[in-house]
């Protein structure tokens, strides 16, 4: 089967309808932007999706990638302001904003944000001294930031971050560094041991001082209370003479005699308990301390009763002694002498 010219036509011109279509579709990936140039000149930027283009008019212009990207900035000699020689390195971070700024307004986009970036790395940790320079890298990434950002704004970049990766001063300033920090290490600890030692004697000696001022105010405690304890039994005393003062005013014998027997017990009390003494020696006859025994019961059945019934206060009469038988004189008889008590604790002669 042979085709005649109108089919060879029509066949043609489908073709080109198809090559025609597959020129003006154009499918943009998630991320890229297109920017589409009429015989030459920008005219839009194509968003990612299906887009449709002018065949043999409009064309394809610059493919721009528009995620944040990241660019190395290589290792660079920095001279300090106290002139000490550094090799630093870092990394920037950045974004394409506008596609037809960062197409159109310069050519090799990452060389020109590199150079930059070196560039003020060179000025901004020139400025600043050795040691602010090793312990600010925060103030020289803010830095860095702001004066890289406003430098690339027309190119429709958005530099989000500048990070300085790594200083390295000399071999030899490293080591000077560390003798440095090590002196200074080791006066820190003498003076933080001299201080503490400081500490430690003042604490001693404000405890001892509290240590002799509660002594003091306990012996001064002591004291007040034991004289207090002297000035009771003082008065315990004279209270107790007293009584037996009144008694013996009164002609109670008895009370005497309890007076002297409490003392003289006491007394045997004081002597028997002598450490040094395995043998006591009692000068006085035993029926001395009998009688005063008798005496003291004497007494004090006068004073409690003897148990029948209830205690009566009688009145105590001191017995006289007999009269001795006197042999006949001429001479008158002297005066009778007044009547004594008799001591129960005085020896008795038995016939």
């Amino acid at each position: 089967m042979f085709l005649g010219g109108f089919d060879i036509v029509v066949i043609a011109i489908v073709v080109l309808v198809i090559l025609v279509l597959f020129a003006g579709i154009k499918t943009v990936p998630q991320g890229t932007r297109y920017t589409v140039e009429r015989f030459g000149r920008y005219t839009r930027t194509l968003d990612p999706g299906l887009n449709l283009i002018t065949p043999f008019i409009e064309r394809i212009g610059a493919r721009m990638n528009v995620m944040e990207q990241v660019l190395d900035i290589p290792t660079q000699e920095v001279i300090t302001k106290d002139n000490a020689s550094v090799s630093a390195d870092a990394v920037a971070f950045y974004q394409i904003l506008n596609p037809a700024q960062a197409a159109y307004q310069i050519s090799n986009l990452e060389n020109a944000i590199q150079n930059l970036t070196m560039t003020n790395i060179r000025s901004v940790m020139g400025s600043m001294d050795l040691d602010e320079l090793l312990s600010n890298r925060e103030v020289i990434n803010e830095r860095l930031l702001r004066v890289v950002d406003e430098a690339v704004g027309p190119w429709g970049i958005k530099v989000t971050r500048v990070e300085i990766k790594d200083i390295q001063p000399p071999r030899d300033l490293v080591e000077s560094m560390g003798r440095q920090m090590k002196a200074e290490r080791e006066k820190r600890a003498q003076v933080l041991e001299a201080e503490g030692s400081r500490n430690a004697q003042i604490l001693r000696a404000e405890g001892a001082k509290q240590a002799a001022v509660l002594q003091a105010e306990g012996e001064r405690e002591a004291a007040f209370r034991e004289a207090e304890a002297r000035e009771r039994l003082a008065e315990a005393e004279a209270k107790a003479t007293m009584v037996v003062s009144q008694a013996i005013a009164s002609g109670d014998v008895q009370a005497i005699n309890y007076f002297v027997a409490q003392r003289y017990t006491e007394a045997l009390a004081e002597i028997g308990k002598a450490p040094n003494s395995k043998i006591v020696l009692m000068p006085m006859e035993a029926s001395s301390l009998i009688g005063s025994l008798a005496g003291i019961g004497a007494i004090a059945k006068e004073v409690f009763g003897d148990g029948d019934g209830p205690t009566r206060s009688r009145p105590t009469v001191p017995p006289q002694p007999p009269a001795p038988a006197t042999p006949p004189r001429t001479t008158p008889p002297a005066p009778a002498s007044p009547a004594r008590p008799i001591n129960p604790f005085a020896p008795r002669n038995e016939t």
